[in-house]
């Protein structure tokens, strides 16, 4: 019975815990694809059930419990226990009158002491009477376990006959009516997915035999060497290539390995590897196909400041080319475009220029020759070209594709103090030091702001605002492909004829820009933090060159556009004395006779950091 009762106790624990794992099952990490929603929906169903069915079983156990092994017990514990008790007490009180028999048998014949002779009478009758009474206790005790002893077997087999019954009675009660249509509908969705299992199976027998049927040639690494399928749009490729490691000065050795891109990188990961690494960034990166050794379909990856980078091997001319389109592709940053593969169409003909190897340039193809399959291609997505060409036109004309971007053009503090140390400082924009600046303490205007640079970039044009809502993005943009988010925080005092940028702790002046020389400046329309301006410099050669620099500010950009702007309208009324007296005017004045602008707070000035500087992040 007791094993009867933990039997029962383990089904309510297993219940419980079945129900849970039943729970648990849509999280369990399958090798496949999804689609298992109407399973897992059925699973929580039977987790209900036996949730329902969990309480059925404690209901019996506990009815076990009281019904069944606590007779048993107490039959055990109290009858059978008693009656061992009063075996003891009669068991002693029949030693106690066989020694007090034994004194009386050793009484002597004479009267000589009669005193001692009464007292072992009344022992023995003391004797007598208390083995006389517990005999008779033993006697009953034993004649009522011959009845108890039936009735201890029947009263706990009744408790679990009434507490199987109203297990099953309940059970049918509360399943036979919702259950016989939930499992019909389960039997049947079971069988369904079994004839889908043995479709699938006989499906895959006949392409197991089709396989077995096709020529080995089809299996060759190259066998349509003659006219590959070639697709030139590709924005991500992932294979296996070869990778060339020099070993000596003259010796070299090739590893196999699996290679993808991620956005503008090359990852590797060897085999068995969890994870792949970073092997090349490919942004303005140039690729083209080499001759290598005795090796075939080999192509260079060339870094941007010109260097050569790795050499790698394809397995056939199909995955050379592919791989050599799609490094092409991603160099230009497509990538990055609202409509990748639709530009990708449009420079696909610069990637047809770049897999003829180095040694054979004189017998590479007409570009004015697309394959067939690229202008059906351009025919079916005419619109998406064009939308994505004008945008990619656009941004061509403003700054041109490929233009390297400068993040840290503004040196910290600390490298100015070395470059001060023992000799004089170099200026890293090539401008002639000079400390004092005598132009700002007789400037009509001087006007302080708290910028940090986030990079700054050749341009083409400066007729319009846009090139620098262009620079802005791909600035941003760049830095969040690269992951670089450390800025360099600096105090940029506007007069009214430089643009300085100082270092907050050591006054170092970090940069010079002439007003004249910024012919545009624009804050940005929804980040109202970013601030840039376009610089025209002279070149060695005799034109000039244009650069745009881009900041961001703890105060409103429009602030500092406000007063770059004024100090170009106090350049130009500076001839006139009565209209720069005019202008003048309208600028208050700080205590020590300094003109500043309106509306401007001194916290913006005191160097504290912004409370949101995530100017990459939020653009």
């Amino acid at each position: 019975m007791q094993r009867v009762y933990g039997a029962q106790n383990e089904m309510c624990l297993a219940t419980q815990q079945l129900s849970k794992q039943l729970l648990a099952y849509e999280k369990q990490n399958f090798a496949l694809g999804k689609g298992d929603e109407e399973v897992i929906s059925t699973l929580h169903y039977f987790s209900k059930v036996v949730d329902e069915l969990n309480v059925l079983h404690t209901e019996l156990a506990k009815q076990l419990a009281d019904t069944m092994v606590l007779p048993i017990i107490q039959f055990r514990e109290k009858d059978l226990t008693e009656v061992s008790t009063l075996k003891d007490l009669f068991g002693l009180a029949s030693n106690e009158h066989d020694l007090s028999m034994a004194k009386y048998s050793r009484l002597p014949k004479k009267k000589e002491n009669e005193k001692v002779k009464t007292d072992v009478v009344k022992e023995v009758a003391a004797a007598r009477r208390k083995q006389h009474l517990s005999s008779l206790q033993y006697y009953c005790a034993l004649n009522a376990l011959q009845y108890r002893k039936r009735v201890a077997m029947m009263e706990p087999m009744i408790g679990f006959a009434h507490g199987q019954i109203n297990f099953f009675k309940k059970g049918a009660e509360m399943f036979s009516q919702s259950m016989d249509s939930f499992l019909s509908s389960v039997a049947d969705m079971v069988q369904s997915i079994q004839v889908e299992l043995e479709a699938e199976a006989e499906k895959m027998r006949v392409s197991q035999q089709e396989l077995l049927s096709v020529e080995e040639s089809v299996y060759a690494p190259d066998f349509d060497v003659a006219a590959p399928q070639i697709n030139r749009n590709l924005i991500q490729k992932a294979g296996y290539l070869n990778l060339r490691n020099k070993t000596g000065l003259v010796t070299t050795t090739w590893e196999r390995l699996y290679f993808f891109t991620q956005g503008g990188n090359l990852m590797c990961q060897p085999r068995g590897a969890v994870a792949g690494g970073l092997i090349q960034d490919l942004d303005n990166c140039s690729v083209m196909a080499v001759d290598c050794e005795d090796r075939r379909y080999c192509f260079q990856i060339t870094t941007p400041n010109g260097k050569s980078g790795i050499i790698l091997q394809a397995e056939s001319r199909k995955e050379n080319e592919e791989w050599i389109c799609a490094i092409n592709n991603i160099s230009r940053q497509i990538y990055l475009t609202d409509n990748p593969e639709a530009v990708a169409i449009k420079l696909n003909q610069t990637a047809l220029q770049a897999v003829t190897p180095i040694t054979s340039f004189g017998k590479k193809p007409e570009s004015s020759c697309p394959s067939q399959n690229l202008r059906n291609a351009e025919t079916e997505d005419d619109k998406i070209v064009s939308q994505a060409a004008v945008r990619a036109d656009d941004a061509d004309e403003l700054i041109a594709p490929g233009t390297p971007i400068q993040f840290d053009i503004v040196l910290p503090a600390t490298e100015f103090l070395d470059q001060n140390r023992g000799s004089r400082r170099i200026n890293p924009f090539g401008e002639t030091e000079d400390e004092t600046f005598p132009e700002a303490e007789d400037s009509l205007l001087q006007q302080m702001f708290v910028v940090r640079f986030l990079g700054s970039m050749a341009v083409k044009t400066d007729n319009t605002t846009e090139v620098i809502y262009e620079a802005m993005r791909q600035v941003l943009a760049a830095r969040a492909i690269h992951n670089i988010f450390r800025t360099t925080e600096s105090h940029l005092m506007v007069t009214s004829q430089t643009l300085r940028l100082i270092d907050p702790q050591t006054q170092v002046t970090r940069a010079n820009f002439e007003l004249t020389s910024i012919t545009q400046f624009a804050a940005h329309q929804e980040n109202k933090r970013l601030v840039g301006f376009v610089v025209r410099t002279p070149e060695s050669t005799g034109g000039q060159s244009l650069s745009t620099y881009v900041f961001e500010s703890n105060s409103e950009g429009e602030k500092i556009c406000y007063a770059i702007n004024l100090g170009k309208e106090i350049i130009a009324v500076q001839k006139d004395p009565e209209a720069l007296a005019q202008l003048m005017l309208s600028i208050p004045l700080t205590n020590d006779g300094k003109y500043v602008l309106l509306n401007d707070q001194p916290d913006d000035n005191d160097g504290s950091p912004s409370e949101n500087r995530g100017a990459e992040s939020e653009a």
